[in-house]
């Protein structure tokens, strides 16, 4: 007579579900403009006592040229540089990328993986900062509470250098 053991998988039914997502759309307006230039944007997550928890994304020009572009203008990303940017060795893994043209763009960000990594529980700001040549500078806050238990929809709209920021959690 054989014996089998249902230990291991019972006790990864047991198991809870520790990954949660965290996916963001921030809408890059189409200004109306004689000289538009694709805005330089960040996005972070910021403790309650506004150190940062995570660099999420820095879209900035990657190539420089005879104007100067790339890292030299990523201090008028003025609350993004004083919070850690500066501190920051461009470009990151993972965190940099080109600057993004007029629309929604997506980011998608997983509990435990980078750039996310481990959030603790406790209140947060999604903290999303454009600034463009010729152009204004714009800083969108989106508070939420990590972990999430249910799925959130979380928004707040920009009112001239961006536009909708929208933050859907998941458990």
């Amino acid at each position: 007579m054989r014996r089998f053991s249902l230990t291991i998988p019972v006790m990864l039914l047991a198991a809870p579900a520790v990954a949660a997502d965290l996916n963001v759309t921030v809408q890059i307006p189409q200004l109306d403009v004689a000289e538009y230039h694709r805005p330089y944007t960040a996005v972070w997550v910021e403790r309650e006592d506004h150190t940062v928890a995570a660099q999420l994304a820095v879209w900035y020009a990657q190539k420089e040229s005879k104007e100067g572009a790339g890292t030299k203008w990523l201090p008028e990303l003025r609350q993004w540089w004083r919070r850690g940017g500066r501190e920051l060795q461009m470009p990151v893994d993972g965190v940099s990328g080109a600057t993004r043209p007029a629309g929604d763009q997506k980011l998608s960000f997983h509990d435990g993986k980078a750039p996310l990594g481990q959030l603790p529980a406790g209140k947060y700001e999604l903290v999303v900062e454009a600034a463009r040549e010729v152009g204004g500078r714009e800083v969108v806050r989106v508070p939420f509470t990590w972990p999430v238990s249910a799925p959130q929809e979380l928004a707040a709209k920009g009112s001239s250098e961006l536009g909708n920021v929208k933050l859907d959690l998941a458990p």
